[in-house]
């Protein structure tokens, strides 16, 4: 295990570490090419831009300096004076194995020069640096390259409100932009005002006219940020598409006569094979060796606008709705609803009609191209701070921070840097040992209904365990990732601190929460990051993970002991938190007594606080519950309750099932179970409420090829509907009719057909509601009372006699109770 340095200059060096140890203010974009030519654009203060010209050396890390001797080209250590080589090198010390930094005038030169010799050390043509064993190499992006050995970071000194932002939506005829043209873009400027452009005319020459017009008014403009929803899934892969095939240069970006540029991402547009990414070098993953042969042919890029950073707030929509799973899905409509941000009269058009609607009512439609724009700087504003707040610390470009994960896209660039910045050597990925990861403490003491419910929050428990007991990975000789998270937690709080003490709504206390999430978010990570698996990450340790879950485990088990000797009812205990259930009698003064009791008891490092109060719970199965506040707001947790595959009436259902059962109103669940069943049986129910969604993960001819032994219904339903062809990864909206399936085109999650054709199986329906969806609350019932509640309808009176008397039940599960009492091992 390693020790956290705890001198004065160890504070100042975890300060670099954190945030880089050049002090360049307010950097909102930067750009560097395998030339090794790098353009920084700032906004000191949030003022006019300036724009500094820079010459860096590319540079990577290799294990040893063998193939660039087979390669004959000379080279010499940085430290050798008067030698006149393009490639240098500088030798790191410690017991790392990446342990020499190679660097050159160009890209070029040092790929040429080693792939020259490892051809002919292993006899193997090899032609790009990515083939050599991952093992054996570090190769980041020319941007990354330059931000770690620079030191630099964005952001500094720079508020998100001083952003230069703007927002901009296409319409287009279709879907297909090998068919399909563009005819209106809105633009929403930085200041807010909301331009509406528009193709004069239906041919190549009005579309042309139209991408020049708003390539110049994004020049006018001048954002730093472009923003959108689903912009890297269609926006910018479309206009690239319609501008290259209409032969016009859409210059989005800040560098003259530079069109828009790929870079290979996880999450992207698909790409033909044999295109290469154009921003000299790869992403993170394909540079280090994620990216098999069979990937490649499949290979996903995102655009890039040098100068700018392209924002997809879709993936701020992810990233929260993995923290708090309570979206109603992530297209932009709904989630503006779900915030807020769409007003009642915010116009709506089916996505396929858009076009059709214009020709007949064009204001209607610019109506709507005004309110996604509007609503997309809103959703920006409200979830874009934790990305903003990353790339203050992190050595990455704001828009590869927005979808980056936190260990491997955020901790291990932070990492390497650290690691360079010592001059030490860098770790390999290291290999298992076959020592198997241990899971995390989950607990379900009680299942069923229980009132009075309170939680107390373990507060970041596996990095408090981390910095108590000084659990770090033994790879990491400088301690460098205790540190990090050690600075981190203490910046986090002191950002919590100054967002409490900042004017509520104001610029200051938006940008300290976002810094605090963004902080919270990292150290969450940091066990992640140790118990990741082989390759995973670099500085990866199962058995320190391993140890970091004990003592989780005997933690979590010693505050649920206490809180039980302290006349609780547990009802779920995970390293999240504890729900529990407290006596009639007692005030709130009383809980929060009972948690700071426990809270004593622990760790000095570990806190236990109390998070809030609620009026009752369904316990269902571990991390899948339902809670009702004392506002009698409904919060349901889980995939049992909240699936993006499950059918919505099936989710309808349990929300108001759940919200009456929870105010003790079985009557108020009996009925909502009829009227959803009389619904399906009469018609009633409008059929994308019964879809469920899919992912395609077979292509046409794959499964052509096995449709003989086996057919998959999503596929059949595919053909039915008279779709042959589709791509490997496309989500559709399927539903059973009598007759087989059909599917239902899904645009930005509005699902609402026109004309409903309601050709649904109505008895396989009514079945799934029992047999999928009622079951779900089988645990508040006994069996016998559970059969009366849910009875068919159909076949027995709509309120069978007694159901009156029937009441929500909780069950101990004996087996916790009894390992909670038993002494720690």
């Amino acid at each position: 295990m390693n020790t956290l340095p705890t001198s004065v200059s160890s504070q100042d060096t975890a300060d670099e570490w954190l945030w880089g140890w050049d002090p360049t203010p307010a950097i909102v974009s930067v750009w560097a090419n395998d030339a090794g030519q790098a353009i920084v654009w700032r906004r000191p203060e949030g003022g006019a831009l300036v724009r500094e010209d820079a010459r860096f050396r590319p540079w990577l890390l290799l294990a040893s300096l063998e193939d660039l001797e087979a390669s004959g080209v000379p080279y010499a250590a940085e430290s050798q004076t008067g030698q006149n080589t393009g490639i240098r090198y500088r030798e790191l010390h410690g017991p790392g194995a990446l342990r020499y930094v190679v660097s050159a005038d160009r890209w070029r030169t040092l790929e040429q020069a080693i792939t020259r010799g490892a051809s002919q050390r292993t006899g193997v043509r090899i032609t790009r640096l990515q083939q050599l064993d991952r093992h054996a190499r570090h190769i980041l992006p020319p941007d990354e390259q330059y931000l770690v050995a620079t030191g630099r970071n964005y952001f500094r000194d720079l508020s998100f409100a001083q952003l230069r932002r703007a927002q901009f939506d296409l319409e287009t005829t279709g879907l297909d932009p090998a068919t399909d043209r563009i005819f209106l873009i809105a633009l929403r400027s930085p200041e807010g005002a909301v331009g509406l452009l528009e193709a004069k005319g239906d041919d190549d020459a009005a579309e042309a006219s139209l991408l020049r017009r708003f390539a110049a008014a994004i020049q006018r403009i001048d954002p730093d940020v472009l923003e959108n929803h689903n912009l890297h899934g269609f926006d910018l892969p479309f206009l690239h598409r319609r501008a290259k095939q209409l032969g016009v240069s859409l210059v989005l970006g800040r560098l003259a006569g530079v069109p828009l540029q790929e870079r290979v991402a996880m999450r992207g547009t698909r790409v033909p094979a044999d295109t290469r990414a154009k921003q000299g070098g790869e992403s993170a993953d394909e540079a280090e060796g994620h990216t098999s042969a069979a990937t490649m042919s499949d290979r996903r890029v995102r655009f890039v606008a040098p100068g700018r950073e392209c924002i997809d707030t879709l993936d701020a929509v992810r990233r929260y709705d993995f923290a708090v799973r309570d979206l109603p899905g992530h297209g932009l409509k709904p989630v503006a609803r779900h915030f807020g941000l769409a007003g009642p009269e915010r116009e709506l058009i089916r996505g396929d009609r858009i076009h059709e609607v214009y020709r007949t009512d064009p204001a209607r439609v610019r109506r709507y191209a005004t309110a996604d724009v509007t609503e997309v700087e809103g959703l920006a504003r409200l979830l874009g701070g934790a990305a903003f707040a990353l790339a203050r610390i992190a050595p990455r470009r704001y828009e590869r921070l927005a979808d980056a994960g936190p260990a491997t896209g955020v901790i291990d660039p932070m990492l390497v840097r650290t690691y360079l910045r010592a001059g030490e050597a860098v770790p390999a990925y290291a290999s298992t040992d076959g020592t198997v990861h241990s899971g995390a403490a989950l607990h379900l003491f009680t299942s069923g209904v229980a009132q009075r419910i309170v939680k107390a929050d373990v507060a970041s428990l596996y990095p408090s365990l981390m910095r108590e007991y000084q659990i770090g990975p033994r790879s990491d000789h400088l301690g460098a990732l205790l540190m990090l998270v050690d600075r981190l937690v203490q910046q986090r709080l002191a950002a919590k601190a100054r967002a409490r003490a900042a004017a509520p709504g104001s610029d200051e206390q938006f940008t300290q929460e976002a810094l605090s999430a963004a902080m919270k978010l990292v150290v969450n990570s940091a066990y992640g990051y140790m118990a990741a698996g082989e390759g995973l990450t670099r500085f990866a340790d199962v058995h320190a993970a391993n140890e970091v879950t004990r003592r989780g485990r005997e933690t979590l088990r010693q505050m649920c002991r206490a809180l039980a000797e302290r006349g609780v009812t547990l009802l779920e205990a995970d390293t999240d938190g504890i729900y529990f259930a407290v006596p009639t009698e007692w005030s709130e003064a009383d809980e929060r007594r009972v948690v700071d009791e426990v809270a004593s008891l622990l760790p000095p490092l570990v806190r236990l606080e109390f998070e809030g109060r609620y009026a009752a719970m369904l316990s269902h199965e571990p991390k899948n519950y339902a809670l009702l506040t004392r506002d009698e707001r409904l919060v349901l947790k889980g995939v049992a309750f909240r699936s993006s595959r499950a059918e919505p009436f099936g989710e309808q259902f349990l929300r108001a099932a759940i919200e009456c059962l929870l105010q003790d109103d079985v009557v108020g669940v009996r009925r909502v179970f009829v009227n959803t069943i009389t619904a399906i049986a009469r018609g009633e129910m409008p059929t994308a409420d019964l879809t469920s969604r899919v992912r395609l993960r077979k292509s046409p001819v794959a499964y052509a090829g096995t449709r003989g032994d086996r057919r998959e219904f999503a596929y059949e339903a595919m053909l039915q509907s008279g779709r042959t062809t589709w791509r490997i990864g496309e989500r559709v909206r399927v539903y059973r009719t009598t007759g087989g399936g059909r599917i239902i085109d899904e645009i930005d999650d509005e699902l609402r057909l026109d004309d409903d054709p309601r050709d649904y199986d109505r008895a396989y329906y009514i079945a799934l509601l029992r047999r999928t969806f009622a079951t779900r609350l089988d645990r508040a019932f006994t069996p016998q009372d559970f059969a009366v509640v849910f009875a068919d309808p159909r076949q027995l009176p709509l309120f069978p006699s007694g159901i009156e008397h029937i009441r929500p039940i909780a069950t101990r599960i004996d087996e916790e109770w009894a390992a909670l009492a038993e002494p720690a091992k």
